[in-house]
């Protein structure tokens, strides 16, 4: 019985995993992306499998997965963290690593160059300390080997929910302290603890005392989502996109196409072409008979931009 369940969850593991294929419009420039990453920052990654999709709707965010940028193997100071990276990554150690909790696979250690297709945004922990982000990046690193914790994503799941067929407290594993299996994680909370142990902020819940003074408080590490990254104040949102338009007015120097607009990016937009009616044309008189003749109303097709630029000149 123990096989055929071990056999059922690497069966929808694989299908939930399964990657869809990549985006013909590249949305950010990798390179540049990977010669600016420092050590600490935390990368968003927009993924494309089934399990991504369900984060996505579940979150209501593009992004469906976080990871902690470590730098390469020599960065780390840490001899005795060295030691544990090289035994869970025997790559090149000239390759950029991050640090990552994915279902099926547990935490592990991932070259950075895996997500170059992907859209991905840099979350940088605004005034961060050396030595602080070698604390985050330590106790990532000292949970290298956890499984991934499927119960989570599916209490966070109905936590989201507007509405549930069971309240959203009631045998959830998120209201729990310690709950569940210790040594199992999922890649937010994972960095929400990190960030946590250096009392980095991230969505802290702050009183305000009737003297004046404030205290803050950690929110529940569980309850985390990569969105909440990209929406913290105490972090710097930093894109490249594959076209760089910093220089004033560059961006009317982009390579534009004045023939389609499109509805996503393999789907263009095709709009049925508009009709016109024009105004009636004054009578006239027949040169024969003097009978009056009336021509006929004219109907003319045009397209939707033809129709735009009309009614802007109209309103010139």
């Amino acid at each position: 019985m123990r096989d055929l369940l071990r056999w059922l969850y690497f069966k929808a593991t694989e299908w939930l995993t399964k990657e869809g294929p990549p985006s013909p419009t590249p949305l950010c420039d990798f390179n540049r992306l990977g010669f600016e990453l420092r050590k600490g920052d935390v990368l968003l990654v927009e993924g494309r499998s089934r399990v991504s999709e369900v984060i996505k709707i579940i979150t209501q965010s593009s992004w469906s997965h976080s990871a902690l940028y470590i730098g390469r193997l020599y960065d780390i100071k840490d001899p005795d963290l060295r030691s544990v990276v090289e035994y869970h990554y025997d790559g090149d150690p000239d390759e950029q690593l991050i640090i990552e909790a994915l279902i099926g696979r547990g935490t592990i250690i991932s070259p950075l160059n895996a997500y170059r297709s992907y859209h991905l945004r840099i979350c940088r922990p605004a005034g961060l300390s050396p030595a602080d982000a070698e604390g985050v990046i330590g106790y990532a690193v000292k949970h290298l080997g956890w499984e991934y914790d499927v119960r989570q994503i599916l209490d966070l799941a109905r936590f989201f929910f507007p509405w549930s067929f069971l309240p959203r407290r009631w045998r959830s594993s998120l209201f729990q302290h310690n709950a569940g299996n210790p040594t199992r994680t999922v890649c937010s909370t994972l960095l929400a603890e990190a960030f946590g142990t250096v009392d980095f902020p991230i969505l802290p819940f702050i009183e305000r005392a009737q003297d004046g003074s404030v205290r803050f408080f950690k929110r529940n590490p569980r309850l985390f989502a990569p969105k909440d990254f990209d929406y913290s104040p105490y972090f710097s949102i930093i894109k490249y996109p594959y076209l760089g338009i910093n220089d004033i007015g560059l961006y009317h120097r982009l390579p534009w196409s004045d023939e389609d607009i499109y509805n996503d990016e393999r789907h263009a937009f095709n709009p049925p072409p508009s009709k016109v009616l024009q105004r009636e044309q004054p009578v006239t008189h027949d040169d024969a008979g003097d009978e009056p003749v009336a021509e006929a109303s004219t109907i003319t097709t045009v397209g939707h931009k033809r129709l735009g630029f009309a009614f802007l000149r109209r309103g010139e």
